[in-house]
Parts: structure tokens; C-alpha cells; sequence
């Protein structure tokens, strides 16, 4: 999405009951034990027995927020799922607490395809006056919204991350619902309407019987009386302006209102779900014109004595990126007056997501006869250490010296290391502080040497995405999530950027740097490289993994081009 700050949200905020942000790692599980435990006792239960929703006479559709919870007593319901690798299946494991002791329970192979919730779980039916079934459906479950506590004894905030991610290339995740907590059963953004007209209505909500049975769950099925009501906007508010405009949120998660991400934002939102929801939404790609990478910004071009001894492939006007060295630090900046030192300390371990959102433009209108490569990447932390950067400007200048900053195991700060610059980014879809040695884009022919580089320089830091909460001291509740808590305005001092073990940061690929232009690129076989810390200027625990390659293949002809995105192992998703 652009890189707005409503674009830049991807994770769920939580109901308005919801937990405060919490920092929380993984309970660690012995092995698979058969010994009894005290596994939570799960129910569905209703909130109400009866309700009206609401069918928009411009936006037809009722979105199914029934008031449904799974409520989980005597302990927490949690779930740990994981993948090796990209090649490996994703594993469900039950973890089940009893006093001290954790134990887990694998769950059968192929529950799950991917990250973003319990397929089928609910299931659905709703019949109007004459017993006739007019509605039958199943959602997916995702237990990390934490719609409130069921029990005054249960603890006061949820440790459980607040969504479950959408990313095809999530490695880990950790779903739960707090002992004496409830979690919403509709699928949120997850959840296509329905057409009903207005009327009187009866719905059926049960728990898929292998999933009964997978976690001892009640069988008693949910009744709730429906009343459906249609509205228009224009009787609301003498116009109704934001009452339900098509793409607009009603379920409080807008970025002035949410402490959370996902995103978990990068990806754009599908259609909006009911007010009254708690669930967790997902998104998709955005499509539509792209817009190719605008100039880089005048300070980018001139030319450098530290510039790499590699220079990329045409490098000037709108090539140059992340991975060129970014100026010297100006002179008398405002910057730490202490000695630079590098500690033995835990320090962040950067690795890169695979591209996806891989598609064709053309730029736009404001671009004529130009084919470009499109596409989203996302640069993560594997800690064990957050990544702290920290810019400080001298009065009057356009860039800040970046440094990057080391703690202990207490949390207390013990060193730092000069780390390039930071330039403010006045482009419409940025208009804050970007990072200059974060990233680099680069598309490989099939021989993996480089051909064209992105015109992305810069970047802010954001945890958008959860990629694997199942590392060693992942925060499951991160604090700077969007561009309004991470990035500065034109008037700041000095940008701390941080991310955070278990998240990563995503670009997507409608944004100005997000694009190769391939006009005059020969058919065939090529690789986008996404690669982190393309200097070695960021201290990392490991620079061997920062990067990762993606297969394309293109086709067509000059302003009709294509692009064909073979399945990534076992990840099938462009």
C-alpha cells in the first residue's frame, strides 16, 4: 500500500476491551508427553440471543458478527505453529499449561495451510420465517483478538500477539486465548457478506465437530434471532460521510485508534466488517496502476568516496538505493558525546522474506511507454536483539547521523556504533525519516547477476508484520507499528526506528522504489533479490542470511508484458 499511515496498518487493533501492549515470549514446551494435563476447558458461547444487523442500500451485504466467543477456563487455549523451512509443513502444537509444567500436543498433519487462523471453524446457518436455510458458510478462527475477559479472576491484560498473519511467508506464530478471556468467533476482515434482504431471520452457529473433538470443545450449537434493517448513507448524518463508505474501517481499526501493527500496515484492506467486531482482519496485495520509482533525492546522486567499490548497474538518476554507502556524518552534528563501542551483547539477526505481491505496471498515467516489476518485500529480525537506530540532526541540515545502539540483558543501554544517515523523504506516500543502509532490491538473470536495481533508497522502520513469534524473546506486542510512531516529522531533533525480534518490516508494491523497470529486459528467467544490511554497516549476529530470491519469469511484449511467479517451494502464493 502507499506507504500512508493508514496503508502502513497490518495488524489488528484489539476490541476495545483488549489487552494493553505487553512485551511476552515463548513458553518453551517440553516434548510431546502422554501424560494427563489439565488442558483448558473451551466453550462457545453468545453473547446475545438477539440482534440486528445492518444491509447499506449503496453497499449491499451483511457481515455476519454474531456475537459468537470461544471462552477458555481452567487454563489458557494455546497453539504454537511453525515451519522449518519454506519446504517444510506448517506444525500445530497444543501447548497445555498445568502449574509449572508445560507440555505440548501435536495436533494432525495438514490442519493448517498457513498462518492466518483455524480454517472452518465456525459454521454457520441462518434460516428466515418458513425454516428455510438462506445462508450456510464457514469461517476461519483466529483465537489472537482477545475480545475481553469472561472471569474478573483472569489476568488483567493478554500476553497473546493481537492478530494472526496473513503473510504467505510467515515462519512462526503463536495463537491463544487467556484463561477467563473470550475470543471473537467471526473472521473479521477474513468474512465475505451476505446477501439478506431485510427481515427476520434465525442463525445456527456450531464449532466444526473435528475441532470438538481436537479440544474438547461443547457441542451445543449458538441460536441468535436476527433482524436485518437496510440503511442508507445519505439518511445518515445528512450525508453519511464515513458511515460505511466502500473501503473505509468500522471496526476501530484505524491508525488513531490502534496500539497494534500486522502489518501486520502493508497490505490494503479487503471490504470492511461489521462495527461491532473484535475479531482480527486480514488484507490482501493492492493492485491497480503502480507507480514506479520517482528521482532519487539530490542528496542520493552525488557522489561519494565511500561509495561501494561494486557500483550498481546504471547507477544515477532513480538507481540509486539502500545499498550504496550513504554520505559521511556532517561535521558538529548533534550526536552522542560518549566514546563508540561495540559490546558483546545479544545484537539482532536481519534475514529477508522472499518478494511476493509480484504483478505488472505500467506506472500510471503519469508514465508513458515504461513496463515495470512490481512487487512487496519484507526484512525481519530473528533476534535474539531488538534493531535500534537512533538519528540526531544538527539545526538547519537535511540529514541526521544514524547510530546504532546495543543493550544488555537488563535492558540497559551499553554501547553504540556510528551507522550511516537518515534523510527526510518529502515524497507524497512517504513524508517522514528513512534509514539509508536498511535494504536493497535488485533483479538477477538467471545466471544471478545483477541486471536492474530499485530506485528504493530509503526506508523507515516499522514492525508490520509478525513474522515468527516462536524465536528466542520475541516481543508478541510491539510498540512502533505504523509510520505515526516511527518516522519523525519534517521538524524532528532526532528518529529512533526500531525493530523488534519476531517482526519484520514490509514494503509493498505500491509504493514509489517498489519496481524494476524492464522495458527494455528480454523475455526470460530472472531473480528479485530482497537483501538486508547490503553494507555490513548494521551489527547483526549473523551476515550470512540476509538474503533471499525470488524466481520470476517474464513474457509478452513491450506494454503488454507478464510475469509468471513459479510456487516458492511449498509456498504458492505470488
Amino acid at each position: 500500500m502507499t506507504r500512508t499511515h493508514q496503508a502502513r496498518y497490518r495488524r489488528s487493533a484489539m476490541a476495545a476491551t483488549a489487552a494493553l501492549a505487553v512485551t511476552a515470549g515463548v513458553v518453551a514446551a517440553a516434548p510431546d508427553s502422554a501424560s494427563a494435563q489439565a488442558a483448558p476447558k473451551l466453550s462457545l458461547i453468545a453473547a446475545t440471543n438477539s440482534l440486528t444487523l445492518d444491509s447499506w442500500k449503496e453497499d449491499p451485504g451483511v457481515y455476519l458478527d454474531l456475537g459468537t466467543y470461544l471462552t477458555a477456563e481452567g487454563g489458557p487455549f494455546e497453539l504454537k505453529v511453525t515451519r522449518k523451512s519454506y519446504k517444510d509443513p506448517i506444525v500445530v502444537k497444543q501447548l497445555i499449561q498445568d502449574g509449572d509444567k508445560t507440555t505440548s500436543k501435536t495436533l494432525p498433519a495438514g490442519l493448517v495451510k498457513d498462518f492466518s487462523g483455524l480454517p472452518d471453524f465456525a459454521q454457520i446457518s441462518v434460516t428466515d420465517t418458513n425454516r428455510k436455510v438462506v445462508v450456510k458458510k464457514s469461517e476461519k478462527y483466529c483465537p489472537n483478538n482477545a475480545a475481553g475477559r469472561i472471569d474478573p479472576d483472569g489476568p488483567a491484560k493478554s500476553k497473546y500477539p493481537e492478530s494472526c498473519p496473513p503473510n504467505a511467508f510467515t515462519l512462526g506464530s503463536v495463537w491463544g486465548v487467556e484463561k477467563g478471556w473470550a475470543s471473537n468467533t467471526y473472521a473479521g476482515f477474513d468474512s465475505e457478506p451476505v446477501k439478506l434482504a431485510a427481515g427476520k431471520y434465525t442463525a445456527k452457529v456450531t464449532v466444526n465437530k473435528k475441532y470438538r473433538d481436537l479440544f474438547g470443545i461443547s457441542s451445543k450449537p449458538q441460536i441468535i434471532k436476527l433482524t436485518v434493517r437496510e440503511r442508507s448513507w445519505e439518511d445518515e448524518n445528512g450525508g453519511g460521510v464515513g458511515m460505511r463508505a466502500k473501503g473505509a474501517d468500522h471496526s476501530g481499526h484505524d491508525m488513531s485508534a490502534m496500539k497494534g501493527m500486522e502489518g501486520h500496515g502493508s497490505m490494503r484492506p479487503k471490504a470492511p466488517a461489521a462495527p461491532t467486531s473484535g475479531a482480527v482482519p486480514s488484507y490482501n496485495v493492492g493492485h491497480g496502476p503502480l507507480i514506479p520509482a520517482p528521482p532519487a533525492l539530490p542528496w542520493a546522486l552525488k557522489k561519494s568516496s565511500l561509495r561501494s567499490a561494486v557500483a550498481p548497474v546504471g547507477d544515477g538518476p532513480g538507481r540509486t538505493d539502500g545499498s550504496r554507502q550513504a554520505p559521511g556524518a556532517e561535521p558538529n552534528a548533534k550526536r552522542p558525546t560518549g566514546k563508540a563501542s561495540v559490546p558483546d551483547v545479544p545484537k539482532p539477526d536481519l534475514r529477508s522474506l522472499p518478494a511476493y505481491g509480484i504483478e505488472i505496471s505500467d506506472g500510471g498515467q503519469d508514465v508513458k511507454g515504461k513496463d515495470y516489476l512490481a512487487f512487496s518485500a519484507n526484512v525481519w529480525n530473528a533476534g535474539p536483539a531488538q534493531l535500534v537506530v537512533d538519528g540526531f540532526r544538527k539545526p538547519g541540515k537535511e540529514l541526521m547521523d544514524a547510530y546504532q545502539y546495543f543493550y544488555d540483558a537488563d535492558g540497559k543501554q551499553v554501547g553504540y556504533t556510528p551507522t550511516g544517515t537518515m534523510e527526510w523523504d518529502p515524497r507524497p506516500g512517504h513524508e517522514h525519516w528513512h534509514f539509508t543502509d536498511f535494504a536493497s532490491y535488485r533483479l538477477l538473470k538467471a545466471d544471478q547477476k545483477e541486471t536492474v536495481r530499485s530506485g528504493k533508497e530509503a526506508f523507515c522502520l516499522a514492525n508490520t508484520d509478525a513474522v515468527d513469534y516462536t524465536v528466542k524473546n520475541a516481543n508478541w506486542h510491539p510498540g512502533n507499528t505504523d509510520l505515526s510512531t516511527a518516522c519523525g516529522q519534517e521538524n524532528s531533533i532526532s528518529v529512533r526506528e526500531v525493530l523488534d525480534v519476531g517482526s519484520g518490516d514490509t514494503y509493498t508494491q505500491d509504493l514509489p522504489g517498489q519496481s524494476f523497470d524492464i522495458t527494455n529486459l528480454a523475455n526470460g528467467t530472472y531473480y528479485i533479490q530482497v537483501l538486508a544490511n547490503p553494507e555490513n554497516r548494521l551489527k547483526e549476529t549473523n551476515l550470512n542470511n540476509n538474503s533471499a530470491l525470488r524466481k520470476v519469469v517474464l513474457g509478452g511484449k513491450p506494454g503488454a508484458r507478464t510475469v509468471k511467479v513459479p510456487a516458492h517451494d511449498l509456498v504458492n502464493s505470488n
